[in-house]
């Protein structure tokens, strides 16, 4: 019991970090608090489209609850942090458009947030001094859902758990392969590629994305037809905040039974879960597409996390014969609904599908990320030895993703997001700690635990997920105030392998001037 609270209290910290749950801010129109006037040209351009309450200088009221609202990763909240000059909380997307218009105009880069899944922060801060502003786009999450068409279109402001509950709601049997916090935004998610429980069966969130609408660098509104087959194939996986403003995307919904199985299995070392670890490498890829089982690995223990899309009188029997040293009996079962297992998944037990519309979190932590790729098993000795690093002060925790199925049939090049074929799994490496003073163990170890693993991950590249940000990976060098390739290469072909080329090519033709940009965005190619 004290090993499954520690586990949920972990999931939902992870998700807290990872999601950067968004607290929305509503005010009365007549209570709504305007931007101060100001005379710079960004802002007078604006303004004479935009309505000033939609706008926030550093002199707003609101301005710091406004910045604040996403920043769950504590150590970014901090007076150090090179925030926005102006924050623009759109309702549609002329006022994007406009702020891109005015941006290019008046030398006013922006960045955008969607209110998600941010670890690294670069959708609200600079890591380095800049002037800039930031496109909020947690006012803009309207969803429509067309059952008979078994599509949808979603703002990029929502949340995954608007997704999930809506179609619980009105298309039950309908559902969508994303993550599994419901407090990750959709804009950066998809824009990452966003993988989840279904992604042996469906594959990732991309690869279900049919149509979008984005605001590219010269402020124009375009679907995919206008946009081109280029431009599509970059925004959905090629990482957020490179080519363009993503204000809407269309989803292909997919089927599910009316009934799906989970379990959380607790196994220690002392029952064997290194075996168990050892051996499920080898099995969780090649399992049935119906079955996902992960590992959060931690401490002493492992819990083995799963989704059946069946019922569990179907899957003891395939457990039995395919994983049986797990010792999965029919009390571990949970049978429910698809939309009350995105619930129960992330949030444990006690969670309703109505805990799916929560935009806000009481949790706040320091944290750092890092992920890798196992194409090859990793031997029984180097598993015990991760389990000396997973007891050391600091450590943090190890949460493991099987490939294989749907994920591993489509091409590499199909989408920008390269990590399919001959994959066996992800591996998300989270540390976190509280307060200011408390970092040195976990920082520490999490970069030693980064080096051990060297020798058992992917290799030329050695892969990590773009979701995963991480800037220890490498920054853009800026040159003549364009990012160079050659810097982007270093950390580029990590997160995209060759599909970094051609991503930069397309950058080069849709941002020629490289004016959507991060420290981790695509840099232009033009040779």
């Amino acid at each position: 019991m004290a090993t499954s609270s520690r586990s949920l209290a972990l999931a939902l910290l992870l998700c807290a970090l990872s999601a950067s749950c968004h607290a929305a801010i509503s005010y009365p129109p007549s209570a709504m608090p305007a931007a101060a006037p100001a005379k710079d040209d960004f802002l007078s351009c604006l303004t004479k489209s935009v309505s000033p309450r939609l706008l926030y200088t550093k002199s707003s009221p609101a301005y710091g609850s406004i910045w604040a609202s996403t920043v769950r990763n504590v150590k970014f909240d901090s007076d150090k942090t090179v925030k926005p000059l102006y924050i623009i909380t759109p309702t549609e997307a002329a006022h994007i458009q406009t702020t891109v218009a005015c941006g290019r105009k008046h030398g006013m880069r922006v960045r955008v947030r969607s209110g998600g899944h941010d670890y690294e922060g670069l959708s609200y801060r600079s890591a380095k001094p800049e002037t800039f502003a930031v496109v909020d786009m947690s006012t803009m999450r309207h969803l429509s859902i067309n059952g008979r068409n078994a599509t949808a279109w979603v703002d990029s402001g929502a949340q995954l758990g608007d997704i999930y509950y809506f179609m619980g709601k009105y298309t039950p049997r309908l559902a969508f392969p994303a993550g599994v916090c419901a407090t990750i935004g959709v804009g950066g998610h998809f824009s990452g590629g966003g993988f989840g429980m279904m992604l042996r069966k469906h594959g990732i969130a991309v690869d279900n994305v049919i149509d979008a609408k984005v605001v590219d660098a010269n402020g124009n509104l375009l679907d995919r037809k206008s946009m081109g087959e280029d431009y599509f194939w970059a925004i959905r996986g090629g990482g957020g905040e490179s080519f363009g403003i993503v204000v809407s995307w269309q989803l292909k919904l997919v089927p599910v039974p009316p009934k799906v199985t989970v379990f959380q299995v607790h196994r220690g070392l002392k029952d064997g879960a290194i075996d168990l670890i050892t051996k499920w490498q080898q099995v969780a890829p090649s399992l049935p597409e119906d079955l996902m089982i992960r590992i959060m690995a931690m401490g002493d223990t492992a819990m083995f996390e799963a989704l059946f899309l069946g019922t569990c009188k179907d899957l003891l029997p395939l457990m039995g014969s395919r994983f049986p040293e797990l010792g999965v009996k029919q009390a571990d079962c949970k049978d429910m609904s698809w939309v009350q297992s995105t619930a129960y998944i992330p949030m444990g037990a006690s969670a309703t599908v109505n805990d799916l519309l929560n935009r806000t979190s009481s949790i706040k932590a320091f944290g750092k990320y890092k992920s890798d790729y196992v194409k090859d098993p990793i031997p029984k000795a180097v598993w015990e030895k991760i389990y000396t690093w997973l007891a050391k002060p600091g450590a943090g925790i190890m949460i493991m993703d099987p490939y294989g199925a749907k994920i591993s049939s489509i091409p590499d090049k199909a989408t920008p997001f390269p990590h399919r074929q001959g994959m066996l799994f992800n591996i998300q490496y989270v540390s976190y700690w509280s307060g200011e003073a408390g970092g040195a163990a976990p920082t520490q170890w999490s970069r030693d635990m980064y080096a051990f693993m060297e020798p058992y991950v992917t290799k030329n590249p050695r892969q990590a997920y773009v979701n995963y940000r991480d800037l220890d990976l490498g920054v853009n060098q800026v040159v003549g105030d364009i990012s160079t390739y050659e810097s982007g290469r270093v950390w580029g072909e990590k997160y995209f392998k060759c599909n970094f080329e051609r991503l930069a090519r397309i950058k080069a033709k849709v941002d020629p001037t490289d004016y959507f940009r991060n420290e981790q965005s695509i840099p232009p190619l033009f040779k």
